[in-house]
């Protein structure tokens, strides 16, 4: 009788069942998971640096737009108060003047009122929020912080008040004079709804709120003699502001 032998390997490849080297050989199957494993963790090491890199970017945005310094403009007009009569009647020889800085950009311009020389007035630091539709004053003396929607009939948008100081940097500049007259309302404990800008003003002094007092009822017929008032000098427009504040 006659046997008949066959070759492992062959009757494996007999059977379409080629056995792949990385099963029969363990060196070849480590290197194959480490391969595998070291392609996933570069992936995970990209995304991470990526993640970093888009944090890096939108806080440095961040930091230019709040921290860095805005241009800084100067300017000053000379004014006429047409309420005292007919327009050059009852003026004196030199008119009186204001003076002024301003920082401008997109969404903010904050404004120095130097104390005035020759007049009644505070010092004072105004601050419109032109995102937020905000102004505050920061009185100097007092110290405390005067919040009230920002009077858009009243400052000029960015890019024109930036070309009004522009204008003024380069001549004198004679206008008149429009005053307006500010209650405070209530006090504001929490400053943190009005914004990084004014927040950052006003942080660690009064604040209060405040409306034009055409606007409260009886207003206009408030007995001022009981408030206590100051005023502040001021321009951004092509016009002169007196502001005077009122606390009951």
């Amino acid at each position: 009788m006659v046997k008949i032998a066959f070759n492992s390997a062959l009757a494996h490849k007999a059977l379409g069942k080629e056995v792949p080297a990385s099963e029969t050989d363990p060196e070849l199957a480590g290197a194959r998971l480490g391969s595998e494993s070291s392609t996933a963790g570069s992936l995970l090491t990209l995304l991470g640096i990526a993640f970093i890199l888009s944090g890096l970017i939108v806080g440095g945005a961040c930091l230019y737009r709040y921290f860095t310094p805005k241009r800084l403009y100067h300017g000053s007009m000379q004014f006429s108060d047409v309420s005292a009569g007919v327009a050059g009647e009852n003026q004196p020889y030199y008119l009186p003047r204001v003076e002024e800085e301003v920082e401008i950009s997109d969404n903010m311009a904050v404004i120095s009122v130097p104390p005035p020389r020759f007049r009644s007035g505070d010092p004072a630091y105004i601050l419109h929020d032109f995102h937020r539709k905000l102004t505050a004053y920061l009185d100097l003396t007092l110290r405390t912080c005067f919040v009230i929607p920002l009077n858009t009939s009243v400052v000029l948008p960015p890019q024109d008040l930036m070309d009004l100081f522009m204008q003024l940097m380069s001549g004198s500049y004679r206008s008149y004079l429009v005053q307006e007259d500010l209650v405070v309302t209530e006090r504001v404990d929490d400053i943190k709804p009005l914004g990084f800008y004014i927040r950052r003003l006003c942080d660690g002094k009064e604040t209060y709120r405040m409306q034009p007092r055409s606007e409260l009822p009886g207003g206009r017929i408030q007995k001022r003699s009981e408030e206590k008032c100051f005023t502040i000098h001021h321009f951004e427009n092509k016009f002169v502001t007196e502001t005077r504040i009122c606390k009951a």
